[in-house]
């Protein structure tokens, strides 16, 4: 497991649930780049790593430093791949399960929060079939459910977008927020109404027709552009399906016409120049994969995104800069003078 410890997935996926049963757990100290970019692999292959749990974002960072990183250590130990932290693109599992999974291992890619202290959704590996960027079924035992803003069931296969909700209780669910009870209840179960009966995750999803659910990412990361919803992980997962961007992170911005407008901060793969020609070839692959709405007005190219230790985006920073605003806490990036290099750019090119 690659998180950095001071996260959940870090220790208690880390540490506390492998050591309970048994496991032996390998943790490393340092960065995925050090002292060069096969660190990840190189560890793999001197302990014979069977299970590896990572994040999209490091795994489209590793697309982007290129396949031969991998292709020179041995990963035959690999069994199982596993994603965390959020939803993965179809064009990062594809990469996934070709250089690193070797098409042999089964890829569970899991929907959980520290909230609910356990998977809630994923593939049993081997049993259901996957599909690339899916997190497919309910854990057994779970009653996960796509909703409309009034609670009311959105119909599976019918295309739309909802709200994720668990209908019934869990064994590991939080039980409070410590020291206040009512927030609690505010923040998880009073999204539709006094009967509190739904918690509610703060994720959107959609379900297929066979049943599988597929996350769009935080509700409150949903752009509403002249009208029309566009999550951030659709946009996204347009522009990193675009053979010359690695990464891509989107915020929304207030724009006097449309109420908000779409700024993308974009890494080139290794190679690719980022100029004006690449952001025109950009906003049209956008608008040829979501609609005209969905260009973005702003693209600005950076080598790194800002990321915590345990590779999350961190979207409100870069919501900070296009804003104007100061920035928020950096504390949790892995490397804070991302952002500054960031900042710097954006100043120099808005003038």
């Amino acid at each position: 497991c690659t998180a950095d410890v001071g996260w959940v997935t870090g220790h208690s996926y880390l540490v506390y649930g492998p050591l309970s049963n048994g496991v032996t757990a390998v943790m490393y100290e340092g960065t995925p780049d050090y002292p060069d970019k096969d660190r990840f692999w190189r560890i793999i292959e001197r302990h014979k790593v069977t299970i590896l749990y990572t994040a999209p974002t490091a795994i489209r960072t590793f697309m982007r430093w290129g396949s031969q990183y991998p292709e020179q250590c041995d990963l035959s130990s690999l069994r199982l791949l596993g994603t965390v932290g959020e939803p993965i693109n179809p064009e990062a599992w594809i990469w996934y399960n070709i250089n690193i999974g070797h098409e042999r291992c089964p890829i569970v890619d899991t929907w959980w929060q520290t909230e609910t202290g356990a998977i809630l959704i994923t593939p049993l590996p081997g049993i259901v079939p996957t599909k690339p960027g899916s997190a497919t079924l309910t854990f057994p035992g779970i009653a996960a459910q796509v909703v409309g803003e009034d609670g009311q069931p959105v119909q599976p296969g019918s295309g739309s977008g909802g709200l994720l909700v668990i209908k019934q209780p869990w064994p590991s669910m939080l039980r409070t927020i410590w020291g206040d009870d009512q927030r609690y209840i505010e923040q998880y179960w009073s999204r539709f109404g006094d009967k509190h009966d739904i918690y509610f995750t703060g994720d959107g999803a959609r379900q297929g027709e066979d049943g599988y659910f597929w996350l769009m990412g935080r509700v409150d990361d949903v752009l509403n552009v002249a009208g029309h919803r566009l999550g951030t992980m659709e946009l996204e997962s347009a522009l990193v399906s675009h053979p010359s961007v690695a990464e891509a992170a989107v915020v929304g911005v207030s724009h006097e016409v449309k109420g908000q407008g779409v700024v993308a901060f974009v890494t080139p793969r290794a190679g690719i120049q980022g100029d004006q020609a690449l952001v025109e070839t950009l906003r049209q692959h956008v608008g040829e994969k979501i609609g005209a709405i969905a260009k973005p007005d702003r693209i600005y190219f950076t080598s790194e995104l800002p990321k915590t230790r345990s590779a999350k985006i961190m979207r409100r920073l870069l919501r900070d800069i296009a804003e104007g605003r100061v920035l928020g806490d950096t504390t949790t990036l892995a490397d804070p003078s991302v952002m500054a290099a960031i900042k710097k750019q954006y100043e120099e090119k808005e003038g």
